[in-house]
């Protein structure tokens, strides 16, 4: 029979009315011949009580965590207050009870304070599922999903799908390719995104499109990154790139409004790339807090510091007070960033002191601009690039060890000015974003001349330190995606076998298009104040990209094999 309330839902307005209630057993106590029971559903959790001359009594005893079980009862005021609960204040006298299903005891603690391992918790994910915070973590991305799809409704958006097997294009990233049985030695590919199809729909005049869309890259994974994600995908047509940072400005505003009734401020801030690597050493700069990065070289360029020689040196002051240890692994940080090293001054009592001290005079102070309680920190590198980028994450693991941020704190930007190419170290060029992002109008002339200086038409939606989604507008004229793969040093037979069917189809009167791709799964993350991305999918693969509950990636059986025409080279 249909329960009647929830287990969060009951209070002292429900007092004398008989209920009937489902869900799992979180607790159970026997007190002086009361047996009491913590009855969870995912709203919350309800107190029944069975009396001994109950003819439940036996059966309620017998109860374990996790078991599954139904009850009828009056509601009545608690005699002890649960201030900690919404049904604290009531409790249920049961006079109906029904065992519905058994349970092992858990390998893991259905509760928010578990401290299992968390790859005993991804084993056993459909329990891990079942903890309360685990719960409001999908239940949210549930609501943003939503809003999100609300707001772009309301804008006027198409939500269309596109093919997840498709043909493997050069985008980037790894692709993860699926053998064809009909056709032997050939492959499909998984998407890395749907670029391409979201172009086709602009070509083929469906001016405004989305999709929640599923997509994979065979990447090595980390905390915000998964090999499947989501993400929100965005693409209309005749609109400037102004004008689709305005779309997207009003998409996030209704979605962190409806959820989490957080205003943002727009219009959004705007910052060049090139001053953002300057300033913050990061194309995602967290702009919750201060310590901006400062190039040093012409100060130390007149001390003979030996590892400072011929290197560049960026770095910023802050009041922090650093432990030895903690210089160390500050140091260690920075080497794993391509940085070379890291040095430090600190001012006490209008002294220097620090690694590089002995190196110092006493005009030092006045050169560097210091104040007492100053640490300037340094990060030596071989160029302005990779030390920009050390020192930027150097700035934002000591922001975070400070202090200096707050999870319900949203700051947002945007990176607008982008260079349309990154230069390889053998000279060549790569597409610094995706090989279909139009470069400024003003520079397109220069792809067939001087590459090297065309900036591009792209921006990217940036939230404490993330990367929230990256768009640009795109290339809507065959001559000038022709151009662009030439320039990245595609063959013409492999533009024509990878690309011909999207450089036919820009002949035919494409309209000027561009949009955005938004990560749902991060930007769920960062609105439910939690670091790891896995805590927001509801099965995500390990750091290692194996799915310990399914026990994939696994192998399959021989004939699957031949089906397929596929075989394996022997390893020795």
């Amino acid at each position: 029979m249909k329960y009647t309330h929830n287990n969060g839902e009951l209070n002292s307005s429900n007092i004398n009315e008989t209920v009937r209630l489902k869900g799992w057993v979180s607790k159970k106590r026997n007190l002086g011949g009361l047996v009491f029971v913590d009855l969870r559903d995912r709203f919350g959790i309800t107190q029944l009580v069975i009396q001994p001359e109950n003819p439940n009594y036996e059966l309620a005893s017998s109860l374990k965590s996790e078991y599954v079980i139904e009850a009828t009862g009056v509601v009545v005021k608690r005699e002890s207050v649960n201030n900690t609960i919404p049904t604290g204040d009531i409790e249920v006298v049961v006079n109906s009870l029904t065992l519905l299903n058994v349970a092992e005891t858990p390998p893991i603690g259905i509760n928010n304070e578990d401290t299992s391992l968390e790859d005993t918790r991804l084993k056993y994910r459909y329990l891990d599922l079942r903890r309360p915070v685990m719960q409001n973590y999908l239940i949210k991305r549930s609501q943003i999903t939503q809003a999100i799809r609300e707001a772009l409704l309301m804008e006027g958006f198409n939500e269309f799908e596109t093919p997840i097997l498709g043909k493997s294009t050069p985008e980037g990233a790894r692709d993860f390719l699926v053998p064809s049985r009909i056709y032997p030695g050939e492959f499909y590919a998984l998407p890395q995104s749907p670029q391409i199809y979201k172009q086709l729909y602009m070509v083929a005049g469906f001016e405004k499109y989305f999709q929640i869309a599923r997509c994979f890259r065979d990447e090595d994974l980390r905390a915000d990154r998964q090999l499947e994600f989501t993400q929100v995908d965005i693409e209309t047509s005749f609109l400037s790139e102004q004008e689709i940072q305005e779309t997207i400005e009003r998409v996030l505003f209704h979605t962190f409004k409806k959820v989490l009734n957080y205003e943002i401020k727009l219009p959004i801030e705007k910052l060049p790339y090139s001053v953002a690597m300057d300033k913050y050493g990061s194309d995602k700069p967290d702009l919750r807090f201060g310590l901006e990065l400062a190039s040093y070289n012409d100060v130390f360029d007149h001390y003979e510091i030996p590892f400072f020689k011929e290197k560049v040196v960026r770095g910023f002051v802050s009041k922090a007070n650093l432990t030895r240890k903690e210089l160390d692994e500050l140091t260690l940080l920075v080497k794993k960033n391509h940085g070379e090293a890291l040095a430090y001054l600190k001012i006490t009592e209008g002294k220097l002191s620090g690694s590089i001290a002995k190196f110092m005079d006493e005009s030092s102070i006045s050169k560097l601009g210091l104040t007492e309680g100053d640490l300037l920190l340094l990060v030596v590198g071989k160029n302005y690039l990779s030390t920009s980028n050390a020192a930027g994450v150097l700035r934002k693991e000591l922001g975070e060890r400070l202090g200096l941020v707050s999870d319900t704190d949203y700051r947002f930007v945007w990176i607008v000015d982008w260079p349309l190419f990154d230069e390889n170290e053998d000279g060549s060029l790569t597409a610094a974003h995706h090989p279909f992002t139009s470069p400024k109008e003003s520079d397109k002339h220069l792809l067939r001349t001087n590459p090297k200086l065309c900036m591009a038409q792209a921006y990217d939606i940036v939230l404490n330190g993330y990367e929230l989604g990256g768009g640009s507008v795109r290339i809507h004229e065959s001559d000038v995606q022709q151009a662009m793969f030439e320039a990245i040093g595609l063959e013409k037979s492999v533009i024509e076998d990878r690309f011909g069917f999207l450089v036919g189809a820009l002949k035919y009167g494409t309209p000027p298009h561009g949009g955005l791709a938004l990560g749902l799964d991060r930007m769920v993350m960062l609105m439910t104040g939690t670091k790891n991305i896995k805590d927001v999918i509801a099965f995500p693969k390990t750091q290692s990209a194996r799915d310990l509950m399914m026990q994939a990636p696994s192998s399959v059986a021989e004939t699957q094999l031949d089906e397929l025409e596929i075989s394996f080279k022997k390893h020795n």
